[in-house]
């Protein structure tokens, strides 16, 4: 008998030329990054990033602090605004400190999630909501939920789903995305909980994601973001909303590969210019001045040999660097 067995609730999409393309392209640009599990952003651009995604998911749920107020919130200095929309930012990061332990897969941690987020902002923390829901653009309501008795056996059957398929996981993971809102299984915070669960699942594929803010370009095409979500709907399927998340990762990806070419460009100019000044400067004094890692810095000192502008005179004690200059 086989072991895998196809969970019975298969949602509707179709994999397009476009997806297949934009899910190339995305493999790419991170093996462009040379991402693995071990080349993870400094904790500085790792705490940057964090707060962007923080901030641009909750800005699109119409929350109007800044991103200086929101740093300065998750810091732990006083800031003046909205009560409610400072509990928040501080509930969001309550949730997202907790993002490697949790099971995309298990509803428990769904739950567990949700009242982190949503503790003393609903009554319905941390459980399926008890009453229908709406979802409005104005005083138009553009979504009408399904019941919500029917909720406990939906999630079951899209967190099996999720789990079991075989479709790639940047595909499944917009597919999620998409048929939570779909199902909206909460009284609030299904957009800010579909998009921390999508990043979860994109986890689990490569852990770079848990530090890439795929929020801040949602949050640059919110308009677009809404609208691939009812043309979904209209269509019956997820293609639409597919597609327009791809190409979301696709270009917070490459913001995130641009930023590093420009910042890799200062590094080395400073490193040359520290060996410039102090030819005898160690491999840990470049470290602390670069305020990078030992393999950074020797990284970018491989390089420089390698083009024959940096040579080594004499051993490691005692020897001083010297530069070429063709």
């Amino acid at each position: 008998m086989n072991k895998f067995t196809e969970p019975s609730y298969i949602p509707p999409f179709t994999v397009t030329d476009e997806m297949t393309s934009l899910v190339i392209e995305i493999a790419e640009t991170l093996g462009r990054m040379s991402v693995n599990d071990k080349d993870i952003p400094t904790p500085t651009l790792r705490k940057e990033n964090r707060i962007k995604t923080i901030h641009s998911s909750l800005a699109i749920e119409n929350n109007s602090l800044s991103l200086e107020q929101i740093t300065a919130i998750i810091e732990g200095k006083r800031v003046l605004g909205p009560p409610n929309e400072i509990l928040e930012v501080m509930n969001a990061n309550e949730a997202y400190n907790i993002l490697f332990e949790l099971n995309p897969y298990k509803e428990e941690d769904l739950l567990k999630a949700h009242r982190l987020m949503m503790t003393d902002l609903v009554k319905e923390n941390g459980i399926y909501r008890s009453d229908g829901v709406g979802v409005f653009d104005g005083q138009k309501c553009i979504h009408m939920a399904p019941p919500a008795i029917r909720i406990p056996y939906l999630m079951k059957e899209l967190l099996s789903w999720v789990k079991k398929t075989k479709v790639h996981p940047l595909i499944s993971s917009c597919v999620f995305h998409y048929e939570f809102e779909f199902i909206h299984p909460f009284a609030d915070g299904n957009g800010r909980m579909g998009r921390m669960w999508q990043t979860l699942l994109l986890m689990q594929w490569k852990p770079i994601f848990a530090w890439i803010p795929v929020e801040t370009i949602v949050k640059k095409h919110q308009q677009e973001y809404y609208s691939s979500i009812a043309q979904s709907d209209k269509a019956g399927n997820s293609t639409i909303f597919i597609t327009f998340m791809l190409k979301c990762i696709l270009d917070s990806l490459q913001e995130i590969e641009e930023s590093n070419q420009k910042s890799n460009q200062k590094s080395n100019q400073k490193l040359l210019d520290a060996v410039s000044k102090n030819p005898n400067i160690t491999i840990r004094e470049l470290q602390d001045f670069l305020g990078m890692s030992e393999s950074g810095v020797k990284k970018i000192i491989r390089k420089y040999r390698e083009a024959g502008m940096l040579v080594r005179v004499g051993g490691a004690k005692g020897g001083h660097w010297k530069i070429i200059i063709n």
